[in-house]
């Protein structure tokens, strides 16, 4: 059995706008798809989602990983992110792997509010388990060690861009449409209302 493990940080410095990140951070599902296609999301309840990986290559092999992840938000506006089950998709002749294989994967991404920006502090940590084929098995230590750091921080590297690329843009998209919600005047026209928030 052989335990990889890969850690990634972010700070990020959001502008303040109208709504406070805060309230846009109780929306667990907007986080969840920011981090990685929509397409590739699936939700299993208020809360939880199952998340498709695209195919890996790992020691050469072709892997299709897929994690239920429980994603909620505490009062401080902090977002906590972890998973709960997983399994793997690849070749045939590797299915033992589903039997060994496990992942636990743990995120926190806290506001830390400013005069003018509000900056996301996020720790995300991945650990993989499992069986490796007797080929792979053999591979030094150190090589194993150093493939495995690298694959897991492509992982989280991929879903840190992500987040720094999607995340801000939703936020403003997000206060830009709830900021101005249409209501109904007593004469029955439609009018534009700010909310506060």
């Amino acid at each position: 059995m052989k335990e990889f493990h890969a850690s990634q940080t972010l700070r990020l410095r959001v502008p303040n706008e109208a709504i406070p990140i805060e309230h846009y951070l109780r929306q667990p599902q907007r986080l969840v798809q920011a981090i990685t296609d929509p397409r590739r999301i699936e939700v299993l309840s208020d809360g939880l989602y199952r998340l498709s990986l695209r195919p890996l290559q790992f020691f050469g092999i072709s892997i299709e990983p897929t994690a239920d992840l429980r994603v909620w938000s505490l009062a401080d506006g902090t977002l906590r992110l972890e998973s709960v089950a997983c399994r793997v998709k690849g070749p045939e002749y590797l299915s033992f792997v589903n039997d060994s294989f496990g992942m636990a994967l743990q995120g926190t991404l806290t506001p830390q509010r400013q005069a003018t920006y509000t900056e996301l502090q996020g720790q995300a940590d991945l650990k993989i388990r499992l069986e490796l084929p007797p080929p792979i098995r053999f591979m030094p230590a150190s090589v194993l060690d150093r493939t495995g750091k690298t694959f897991l921080g492509g992982i989280l590297g991929t879903i840190k861009h992500r987040i720094e690329r999607q995340l801000v843009e939703d936020y403003r998209a997000w206060v830009a449409t709830t900021h101005r919600q249409p209501q109904v005047s007593p004469q029955g026209a439609m009018q534009g209302r700010t909310v506060q928030g």
